[in-house]
């Protein structure tokens, strides 16, 4: 099924947003860092991936379960939105954590 994946990137970001707003971790306490935070992790990124697609260490699979575009050769739409949720759920983490041993 097209889209599934990002539908599932899509609905695990709403969860940890989720998360973020009743607990007031990262977006929800202090949304210019953690915008910058997520914006410069994900064009980091972004730039590992070119190179690794450059190098030929990253091919993109064949799945159905993408939508089938792409904004580069090897680099599915998917791609940078994955990104953006691997870097905002390392911040939002990374809040929990120490908010839970400040908490000690």
């Amino acid at each position: 099924m097209p889209g599934l994946y990002l539908l599932a990137i899509l609905l695990s970001a709403a969860g940890v947003a989720a998360l973020d707003r009743r607990f007031r971790l990262a977006a929800f306490r202090n949304p210019r860092r953690t915008w910058i935070a997520v914006a410069v992790g994900t064009a980091f990124f972004l730039v590992w991936d070119a190179v690794g697609i450059a190098t030929g260490v990253f091919v993109k699979g064949g799945s159905d379960l993408l939508l089938g575009l792409d904004l580069a050769p090897h680099l599915p739409v998917e791609e940078p939105v994955f990104l953006a949720f691997l870097c905002y759920l390392a911040v939002v983490s990374w809040e929990a954590a120490m908010s839970f041993t400040e908490s000690r």
